[in-house]
């Protein structure tokens, strides 16, 4: 992202997210087409480096008819790079 200073962008981070959550909500049984309708927070404490693993954890806390609510994050070896609420509705 930066040439000298590489980095993986937060837009990046929080669509991968967001993927993760989308794949959560369609193996509970859900539609299998999700849009992401809302950000409700999302934090970056930590840079993510390109070529490092980075582990994606999506966790659903909520659900209201076609809308489902997900808590996320992003870490590497074990530190938190992301984190936010995550708001996603069946396509």
């Amino acid at each position: 992202h930066f040439p000298d200073n590489p980095i993986v962008p937060g837009v990046i981070l929080t669509e991968a997210l967001a993927q993760t959550a989308g794949i959560a909500a369609a193996s509970a049984g859900a539609s299998r087409r999700f849009l992401l309708s809302a950000i409700r927070s999302m934090k970056f404490p930590k840079a993510a480096l390109p070529e490092k693993t980075i582990l994606l954890e999506a966790k659903k806390v909520g659900e209201m008819g076609s809308l489902f609510q997900f808590e996320t994050k992003a870490s590497i070896d074990g530190e938190t790079v992301a984190e936010g609420t995550i708001i996603l509705s069946e396509a």
